[in-house]
Parts: C-alpha cells; structure tokens; sequence
C-alpha cells in the first residue's frame, strides 16, 4: 500500500474497547452536559474502580472532564465529554469507517 492510501491510525486512546464505550456514551449528550459516574457505572455494566481508571487515562488526554462536588453531604462526580474529546470520538469515526470501506477492496 503506497503513502497516498495509507489507512488512518486509530486514536490507542479510545481504541481499547472500554474507553470506546465511555466517549459514546457520552458523545450523545449535548455539548456541555455531564453523566453521574454512578449512572455511566450502571449503564456501561463496569465497576467503579475499572471506570475509575479508564475515565482517568480520557481525562489525561483531555477528552473528558471529571467534576465532584456534592449533593448535600453525599459526595457526586460527574463526566462530561469536551470539545478535544467529541473531535477525537469524529475522527475515530471516520478513521474506522475509512478502515471499513478499504476491507472490502482488498484481498
């Protein structure tokens, strides 16, 4: 395969299969609204401490942003995907649809 039609790179960041899921999940929220961990917890069947690091290696990327505060003593994290993220997650897209369209063509 020559330079000119390389396929793209997939994005090692969301590739591994759980951080894929976590930036879906919340790529469908509207620009600037955030999930409570414990709702994206139950939703993607993942315990805490497995979310915990996964959402940690998103935000060290900038793809997510985590805030805690609390909801009168009880203590709430929230996640949100941000704009470096929902562009990754684009590219992602396109880069595996691209992936897609090649396999096909080629034998």
């Amino acid at each position: 395969m020559t330079a000119d039609n390389a396929l793209p790179d997939l994005d090692p960041v969301i590739h591994a299969q759980a951080r894929l899921r976590v930036v879906a999940a919340l790529n469908v929220l509207g620009d600037g609204d955030e999930m409570p961990f414990n709702a994206m917890r139950k939703m993607l069947g993942m315990t805490a401490g497995n979310l915990s690091v996964h959402l940690t290696k998103l935000e060290d990327a900038g793809y997510v942003r985590i805030t805690k505060t609390h909801k009168g003593r009880t203590p709430v994290t929230f996640v949100a995907l941000t704009k470096r993220g929902r562009l990754a997650f684009e590219d992602y897209t396109k880069a595996i649809r691209a992936l897609l369209d090649n396999a096909g063509g080629h034998q």
